[in-house]
């Protein structure tokens, strides 16, 4: 079904060469590594000499409602001035302005005015989630686009997409680059044809499943190739596409062909199609093969994508992997965890479900709820538990369902259409019953991102599926079904994809190119600049103020998501939920260490801070030692905290989960490795050390001891690679250990030492 090879392999004239065969045939891979579709594509965005270092200029930037806020005041205080290259700000994510008052449509009425005052596009609530919207407007073959979410995925279209946090748009805005080392590139080979009930996320679990726990390809990018491509429609191919960023990649890149000119056509953008297609043989760093006929219907158990099973498997074994996802949940919640009984929910060999939801930028596609409407067509999801919602991506989509008569077929059989919203996907809409199991064609299923509530004594569950199963589900009231179950030849064939532009054209503020600098910015209450932040001082002590040790730490874990999409406006608000999930005693510790550093930076003679830092001190060798004892005063010392996790960073892209730390006095993460390039970038441009040690000095820390890091701003500008750390615990005596601070650039070290970005260009620009 799907094989991973490491080795290098080379595809030439539409043909495949393992390594054995491109070694035989004579190909030099080394030098056929600039012929790949994602070389070419970068070099042709890159500004660098350096061809191992690459600084990318992006063509257009995308941000929704919860991230651009943040962004924009960043830039801001930045020096940001207007949008010189086109800046898309959708309303997706708290568009439905359902709890908090007024601030979710404060920061809606912030964007327009943004939007106005430096020129950008404006895609008003309910109109469009971001995903779709650049699909259907922004992307075009060969380009680059730079989003503040994950999911940035366009390469179905031909345009590589990359999903970063805040800062780095901001330094998009800033007319500075994106610095990344040049990646290496795996091909992607498809054959075959999927069988009918099959669907772009089976085919995505089954490839999330093959390589996310190996880390094949983490960092990398995939780019798809193979004959398998031209039986698959553009939205399966970007449904397949928008998923790879739960494997770790770094972005994706396709061939495109007729249908996705068509595609373009549809949406009245012919100019921006090219054909991209290899014009001379490339050779790939590795090669994942993937056989589309041979894909069944999936389902990923909770808490990960990667925790993937054919349903007929999951069905055959279901009382054992039952088991298993209740054994996670009581790791994860303790007795909370225990009290789930997902065994109640086996009868008679069938395993039943309370809720089924397809929605947002993987599974709200036209292709998707047109066929979920055939398959329930003359059907009922019951009166029972169980209910099914769907969530068209966008207005024009939704305008073509209901020319095309699927509403009315969804309706009649008793499913809920909603608005065009990415609330399922992160914890802000159709959050289950407590001991509730959901079945989503989403994005993501990591714990309580459907919305639940841990600290509350509330615990629901969520498995991804594909749209066509998740239908086939609704049509048995609930009883799990895969799609493949169906009688496909009694299901009518769906309209042809047909969208009308309508809507976008009455509503989507176009102010690209047509800044109003005399414009004022519109300010909710909620609304706050980012606190002072200080440079980095000459010495540190980073106390350690959470230890988690789960193989990995996920960023809906370091900031939840739903409970906090409404604070992301106010960055002292918002840090009171930092790691309220993992560590909910992290916030009181990360405060009442900040005290000594306040306390020092108001007085540098700070009785209070010199008790602790001398008391720690008799713990240091006698050269460290002498160091403190020979300082005039507090200015050349600083005191800060750290958290350590094994692997901090996989999912979602949003800063907070670094600059949340940041504001409660955080300076460094101490990790084995970080889960993602996003998440160490957004410690880097929070001004935060992104420290990497070994197991054995992981397995010496202690929560709320101390390390002492000194002469660590020389070390940053001089960019050593690795400094010594002294860890004082309850011991008598500080136990050295190694800190690698890994290959920092020297924009990263310059912000570091400046203490965040915002710091760094304001001084600079």
């Amino acid at each position: 079904m799907i094989i991973l090879t490491k080795e290098p392999c080379v595809i030439s004239q539409g043909q495949l060469y393992t390594h054995e065969a491109s070694l035989a045939k004579g190909f030099d891979c080394q030098e056929l590594r600039q012929n790949t579709l994602a070389a070419q594509i970068l070099s042709s965005h890159n500004v660098s000499s350096n061809p191992k270092q690459l600084q990318i200029r992006f063509d257009a930037l995308a941000s929704h409602d919860i991230t651009y806020v943040g962004i924009i005041q960043t830039a801001r205080a930045s020096g940001l001035k207007e949008f010189h290259l086109p800046y898309v700000l959708t309303n997706c994510h708290n568009s439905l302005c359902a709890v908090g008052g007024t601030i979710n449509e404060d920061d809606h009425v912030f964007g327009l005015s943004a939007a106005q005052k430096y020129g950008g596009i404006f895609v008003p609530t309910n109109l469009a989630v971001i995903h779709q919207y650049v699909r259907e407007q922004l992307v075009h073959c060969g380009g680059m686009i730079l989003g503040s979410d994950s999911h940035t995925r366009y390469g179905a279209l031909g345009c590589m997409g990359f999903g970063e946090g805040g800062p780095e748009l901001v330094k998009q805005l800033l007319n500075k680059t994106y610095d990344v080392p040049s990646p290496e590139v795996i091909a992607i080979w498809l054959t075959g044809q999927p069988q009918p009930g099959v669907g772009p996320q089976d085919v995505a679990l089954a490839l999330i499943q093959a390589v996310f726990k190996s880390g094949f390809v983490k960092n990398k990018i995939l780019e798809f190739h193979g004959p398998g491509i031209a039986n698959l429609s553009v939205e399966f191919r970007s449904g397949i596409d928008v998923m790879t960023t739960e494997t770790t990649c770094l972005s994706s890149i396709w061939e495109t062909d007729s249908l996705v000119e068509s595609y373009y056509n549809k949406y009245q953008r012919a100019d921006k199609f090219k054909p991209l297609t290899l014009n001379a043989p490339a050779a790939f760093d590795g090669l994942i093969q993937i056989e589309l006929d041979k894909i069944v219907p999936m389902i990923a158990l909770p808490f990960h994508p990667s925790n993937a099973y054919p349903i007929k498997e999951f069905l055959s074994h279901a009382k054992d992997l039952l088991q298993e996802v209740q054994e996670n949940c009581t790791k994860q919640y303790g007795e909370l965890g225990q009290k789930i009984d997902l065994q109640q929910k086996l009868h008679a060999g069938h395993f039943h479900v309370d809720q089924g939801i397809i929605a947002g930028c993987a599974g709200g596609n036209y292709e998707n709820i047109a066929i979920a409407a055939e398959i329930l067509h003359s059907q009922s999801v019951g009166n029972n538990n169980f209910s099914l919602s769907l969530y068209p991506a966008s207005q024009p989509l939704a305008q073509n369902l209901v020319e095309a008569g699927a509403y009315s077929k969804l309706l009649a059989a008793g499913a809920i259409l909603k608005t065009c919203f990415c609330g399922p996907c992160f914890g802000a809409g159709d959050t289950p019953a407590n001991g509730a199991f959901s079945i989503r064609h989403s994005t993501r299923n990591f714990p309580n991102r459907e919305g639940s509530k841990p600290a509350n004594g509330q615990l629901s569950l969520v498995a991804l599926m594909d749209a066509r199963s998740i239908a086939a589900t609704a049509a048995n009231q609930g009883r799990l079904t895969p799609a493949t179950d169906l009688d496909w030849e009694k299901i009518a064939q769906i309209k042809e994809l047909s969208p009308s532009l309508a809507s976008y054209k009455n509503r989507i503020y176009h102010g690209f190119g047509h800044p109003q600098p005399q414009s004022e910015l519109v300010f909710g209450p909620n609304i706050t600049d980012w606190p002072q932040m200080h440079s980095l001082p000459k010495h540190l002590i980073l106390h350690l103020a959470a230890i988690i040790k789960d193989p990995v730490t996920t960023t809906d874990e370091l900031i939840p998501s739903g409970e906090t999409s409404s604070l992301r406006s106010n960055p002292l608000k918002l840090a009171e939920f930092t790691l309220s999930r993992k560590e909910p005693a992290y916030v009181e510790r990360a405060k009442k260490f900040q005290q000594l550093e306040t306390a020092r930076s108001n007085d540098p003679n700070s009785k209070e801070a010199k008790e602790y830092l001398n008391k720690l001190a008799q713990k240091l060798p006698k050269d460290q030692r002498a160091i403190i004892e020979n300082l005039p005063s507090l200015d050349q010392i600083g005191f800060g905290t750290t958290i350590f996790a094994n692997k901090p960073g996989d999912g979602s892209a949003r800063e907070q989960a670094a600059s949340c730390q940041k504001v409660l006095g955080g300076w460094a993460n101490l990790a084995i490795e970080y889960a993602t390039k996003r998440y160490r970038s957004n410690l880097i441009n929070w001004g935060m050390l992104p420290i990497l040690i070994d197991a054995n000095a992981a397995s010496k820390l202690t929560l709320e001891s101390d390390l002492f890091i000194f002469n660590i701003q020389d070390a940053i500008m001089n960019n050593l690679p690795e400094i010594d750390g002294y860890l004082c615990t309850d011991a008598s005596q500080a136990v050295k250990i190694t800190l690698k601070l890994s290959a920092l650039t020297d924009d990263e070290r310059k912000i570091i030492l400046a203490g965040c970005l915002i710091n760094y260009y304001r001084e600079t620009l």
